[in-house]
C-alpha cells in the first residue's frame, strides 16, 4: 500500500491538551519540518476558538470538528476489463482521521489573506458546526459514493 510511517506508534501526546490527535494535527499543519511555528499556529487557534465560543472547551470543539469531517465512505479507481470504474468503498478508522485532518488543514490553507492560525481557526468553527470547506468535501465524496453505488459490487 502507501508509504508507512512510524508516526502512529511513536507518536507522543501535545504538551498543552496531552491530546494524540493534537499531535498528529500539529505534524499534518507543520510544513519544512516547523514543529515550533505548526504548534504556534494550532494553539493560537485554539485561542481564537476560545475566543469565539468561550463557554465551549477548544479541544472539544476541535474533536468534534474532526469527528464531524470524518467521511464514512470514499470511491476508489478499481480497472476491470479494461474499464476503470469508481468503486464505492468503506473507509477503514485511520484513514478517516487522516483524509479528516488533511481536508480540514487544506481547506485552511486554500483561504488566503489573513493568517494561518485564524483561517485554520474558521475551518475548526465550521467543521464543528458541520458546514465549511472540508465538511462541503465530505458532503462530495459520499455523493460520489452514492452516484457510484452500482459498481459496489466491484468492490472486493
Amino acid at each position: 500500500m502507501g508509504k508507512r510511517t512510524a508516526s502512529a506508534e511513536t507518536l507522543k501526546p501535545d504538551p498543552v491538551y496531552n491530546s494524540k490527535l493534537v499531535s498528529k494535527f500539529i505534524n499534518c499543519v507543520m510544513t519544512s519540518g516547523k514543529k515550533q511555528t505548526a504548534c504556534r499556529i494550532f494553539y493560537d487557534a485554539m485561542a481564537q476558538i476560545k475566543k469565539r465560543i468561550p463557554d465551549m472547551d477548544p479541544l472539544e470543539v476541535f474533536t468534534q470538528a474532526v469527528e464531524h469531517v470524518k467521511p464514512t465512505v470514499e470511491v476508489r479507481s478499481k480497472r476491470v476489463g479494461g474499464a476503470t470504474y469508481q468503486v464505492p468503498m468503506q473507509v477503514n478508522r485511520s484513514r478517516q482521521q487522516s483524509l479528516s485532518i488533511r481536508w480540514i488543514v487544506g481547506a485552511a490553507r486554500d483561504k488566503v489573506g489573513r493568517p494561518m492560525y485564524l483561517r485554520l481557526a474558521d475551518e475548526l468553527i465550521a467543521g464543528f458546526r458541520r458546514e465549511g470547506e472540508a465538511m462541503s468535501k465530505r458532503e462530495n465524496t459520499i455523493k460520489m459514493a452514492d452516484a457510484n453505488k452500482a459498481f459496489a459490487h466491484f468492490a472486493w
